[in-house]
């Protein structure tokens, strides 16, 4: 195929190849609206000369950079995540936003502490994921202080401090994992849970709603202290095994954050599978494909495209009319998948 010319581009935006060639080539003045049609036909066309109308139209916008902290790197959760953000932060038109994407390796408190403070300096404004703990609190402190407000993601954290919080409502999505356990089980029986750690707030909140339900709606289930599975696979793999040796009369499995490939794997190796309702949190390859083999009975998703508009929207808001007076929180509605969904 030939290379798309100025007469094409032109053809494209609806307008003339006089006015396409001013924006191509910068001469006169050029009205925001024109140029952006321009780059919009030559972009969706391939015009070699795309690029050079963005950089033109960039030149004069307001420039931001924003860091984000997520974790487990490898997890295609969040690299999903950090795709979206980009692309988030690349739909952004009329000002030049860009990432600092890190990862925090551990749960420690003060590895993110860390990571955050190092970004002072270099960023207009933070978002991070991550535990609820006296050393993250601080590090959102003082980076208030320095004028960089702090945005939390997935799971609250540094109430009071930080700007806002931008997530599901974990208190709900557990209240809906407690319904659709005790609808889906045969029977009433035991049911376990998994959580990252105990200073992951979001974590605590699904626990706090899926007992509350389970205490008023369906009593006759016993809810078995939660187990710890630091979001890695092999724990969660071993603790779900050892679960089922004890309980043979365990009928529900939640787990509440990562490391649900564990929970995969041992429901795939126990003869008592189809007896046991489980549910994981986010849609991956892995997750997708045991909800097809029907090895577990429903994911819990984060809209991610909608969250992450929402926070790059929100950040540059925040960057231009200044910090709120009173921390606020933007709820997300979970998105529910079964077999029959995907």
């Amino acid at each position: 195929m030939k290379r798309p010319t100025i007469a094409d581009v032109a053809h494209a935006s609806g307008l003339s190849v006089a006015t396409v060639d001013r924006v191509l080539n910068g001469r006169l003045p050029v009205r925001e609206e024109t140029s952006r049609k321009v780059y919009e036909a030559a972009e969706k066309l391939g015009f070699h000369g795309a690029k050079i109308i963005r950089q033109r139209m960039m030149a004069d916008l307001p420039s931001y950079r924003f860091g984000i902290i997520l974790r487990k790197e490898r997890q295609p959760f969040y690299q999903a995540f950090a795709e979206q953000l980009n692309a988030a932060a690349a739909a952004v038109k009329d000002r030049h936003v860009s990432l600092t994407i890190t990862y925090a390796v551990s749960g420690e408190p003060s590895e993110l502490s860390e990571l955050m403070l190092g970004m002072a300096g270099k960023v207009s404004a933070i978002a991070v994921t991550g535990p609820d703990h006296y050393d993250v609190t601080a590090a959102v402190s003082t980076l208030k202080t320095k004028g960089i407000p702090t945005f939390a993601l997935l799971t609250d954290l540094a109430q009071g401090v930080r700007e806002a919080y931008l997530g599901t409502n974990n208190m709900k999505v557990g209240r809906s994992a407690a319904w659709m356990i005790s609808k889906l089980s045969p029977s009433p029986g035991k049911v376990v849970l998994f959580l990252g750690g105990h200073r992951f707030h979001g974590h605590s909140l699904r626990e706090m709603g899926f007992r509350a339900y389970m205490r008023e709606f369906a009593p006759r289930f016993q809810v078995l202290d939660a187990h710890i599975n630091l979001e890695t696979r092999r724990l969660t793999y071993e603790l779900l095994m050892d679960t089922l040796s004890h309980h043979p009369d365990l009928v529900g499995v939640y787990c509440m954050g990562g490391g649900m490939e564990g929970a995969i794997e041992a429901l795939k190796e126990s003869k008592r599978s189809e007896e046991i309702a489980c549910l994981v949190n986010e849609l991956t390859p892995e997750s997708r494909q045991a909800l097809l083999e029907r090895r577990i009975s429903g994911v819990f998703q984060t809209p991610l495209v909608e969250l992450c508009t929402d926070l790059i929207a929100t950040m540059v808001h925040t960057i231009e009319h200044g910090m709120a007076e009173s921390p606020g929180q933007r709820f997300f509605p979970a998105l529910l998948w079964v077999p029959e969904s995907l």
